[in-house]
């Protein structure tokens, strides 16, 4: 099994690299962003069946070399190594497209289980593009589109379109709205949810002349397949 390290403590990357040849991996080390993005687009594909990748990085931040790799369709699961251990640190890492996320100090029993974890997945193919008429949301470029024009949305915005999306048809109630798009743990208040699909509606809804998102009063919520 072989891995890519992007790591700039050089004696903490020789110590994992030295540790995970013991559990049967060949580790190549890279030491900034800029060298980490290019080993993982520019090696042969398939080569590396994960990435461990610090997040504070010269050169090129783990968040931009991640976003960067799935904005390249590089699928190669990422396994975030840091010490930024903040909870929206980590939600950041794993929209910008991580898999894992682990914190130092950790330990070397753990990440050695995630990274087998990670390879026994695999990379499978990322979802094409989400359409609801001329309403399109591309995952891997957090990009969203109504007709041919780009509208801007916030990450929170963009993670409950992308809910919504991926179940239009279907009334999504306030509950299962936050458990997927905020936290199963969230315990403001559910109203939370009425104001965001407020700011969706401004933005790809009424500068079209359009009702993608219906509410089902007393349920939740549905958008229409055909994009309103």
């Amino acid at each position: 099994m072989r891995l890519l390290l992007v790591e700039d403590e050089v004696g903490l990357a020789e110590t994992i690299r030295d540790g995970l040849a013991a559990e049967g991996f060949t580790t190549d080390l890279m030491f900034n962003g800029v060298d980490g993005l290019w080993a993982a687009t520019e090696t042969p594909h398939g080569a590396y069946d994960a990435v461990v990748l610090d997040i504070m990085l010269p050169g090129l931040s783990g968040y931009e070399v991640c976003r960067r790799l799935r904005q390249q369709e590089v699928w190669t699961p990422v396994l975030m190594l840091t010490a930024k251990d903040g909870d929206y640190d980590q939600a950041d890492a794993l929209d910008l497209g991580a898999d894992d996320y682990l914190t130092k100090p950790f330990s070397f029993v753990v990440l050695v289980a995630r990274l087998r974890a990670l390879i026994r997945r695999g990379a499978p193919q990322r979802p094409a593009v989400l359409a609801a008429g001329d309403l399109r949301l591309d995952p891997a470029r957090r990009r969203v589109t109504r007709g041919d024009d780009e509208v801007a949305v916030t990450p929170r915005e963009f993670a409950l379109l992308e809910f919504l999306m991926r179940n239009a048809g279907t009334v999504m109630t306030k509950t299962a709205v936050i458990e997927n798009v905020w936290d199963a743990n969230f315990d403001g208040d559910p109203n939370i949810v009425e104001v965001y699909v407020g700011y969706l509606r401004k933005k790809i809804d009424h500068p079209y002349d359009r009702s993608a998102i219906r509410t089902v009063r007393g349920v939740g919520y549905r958008l229409e397949p055909d994009g309103g």
